[in-house]
């Protein structure tokens, strides 16, 4: 199985007629995503690489039928009304691409997804892969890139970071570990899946056996993960890496996300805390592979 993402998801692409729209189409159509339908207010009647384009959310829903997922491929200042269009449509899963969503944007968008069930990834996100089933935003950058880097295994991905996703999956890919899906849960302060959301997905995916993770200096989602595993709620092995060990108080690590203040979102807070519950938590990033595969053959994956 896969989470968030396989191949029978009908996806919907917000600004599917903007130059990334036609690419990351182009990748998620090529890969094997079941898009279905795209919106750009102004161009329906369209077609992008054989895909009808609406001009609203509801009325893509009502020529091309339920849509599961919407792709926003939106400018930032535009991307609050997109999404709570898609909201108020009855979309249930959005991918918010685009970085530089105004904060409370993002939590207006919350708030509306709360309301109607739904839930968003973002912003500031490469999107979700599961290998051989479907991928959604951009991460693999291609079709065929991203069928050669990753293959289905029994690792989930969940990263703080677009570009580590894929290259934690393609050197688990290089050891001969797939992975189940990859997951970058967005670069911001405020994301709608943060690691502790994905981490109850894998623990409910019975195909996922163990879980590598990529955090960061900043807000508390590394932490909020110890909770789970304390608590019993997530009972998987995990595998990490955290990023920013050098980084100062006050100083900005890669993400808007990934900043230190008051002693708050340590590299050394961090790893003490998932330590503290059993978490194997390596000091380099390249020794996430032999981690990996020494954690599944203890428990026989």
């Amino acid at each position: 199985m896969a989470i968030l993402i396989d191949e029978t998801k009908r996806v919907l692409v917000q600004g599917i007629t903007g130059r990334e729209g036609m690419a990351r189409t182009q990748l998620m159509a090529g890969y094997g995503t079941h898009v279905v339908a795209g919106v750009t207010p102004g161009r329906g009647g369209q077609q992008v690489h054989g895909i009808p384009v609406f001009d609203t959310v509801e009325e893509a829903w009502e020529q091309v039928g339920p849509l599961d997922i919407s792709v926003l491929f939106i400018p930032a200042p535009l991307v609050k009304s997109a999404a709570l269009e898609a909201i108020d449509a009855g979309v249930k899963l959005l991918v918010i691409v685009p970085d530089r969503v105004p904060i409370y944007d993002v939590l207006s968008i919350a708030k509306r997804a709360k309301s109607a069930g739904a839930r968003f990834i973002g912003p500031n996100t490469l999107g979700v892969l599961s290998p051989d089933k479907a991928v959604l935003g951009m991460m693999g950058g291609r079709a065929a890139s991203a069928r050669s880097w990753f293959f289905q295994g029994p690792v989930g991905i969940s990263s703080r970071s677009g570009g580590i996703t894929s290259s934690m999956a393609y050197y688990l890919a290089r050891e001969g570990i797939g992975a189940t899906t990859l997951v970058h849960v967005g670069g911001d302060a405020v994301v709608g899946l943060p690691h502790p959301d994905v981490m109850l997905e894998f623990e409910r995916d019975p195909d996922t056996k163990a879980v590598v993770m990529f955090g960061e200096i900043g807000t508390s989602q590394e932490e909020r993960v110890a909770d789970l595993i304390e608590s019993g709620a997530f009972t998987k092995p995990l595998i990490a890496y955290i990023g920013g060990k050098a980084a100062q108080s006050g100083t900005r690590f890669s993400h808007a996300g990934a900043i230190v203040e008051g002693g708050r979102g340590t590299y050394e807070g961090k790893v003490e805390r998932l330590r503290e519950v059993g978490a194997t938590v390596v000091e380099e990033f390249m020794d996430l592979p032999k981690a990996t595969k020494e954690v599944l053959g203890k428990i026989g994956a």
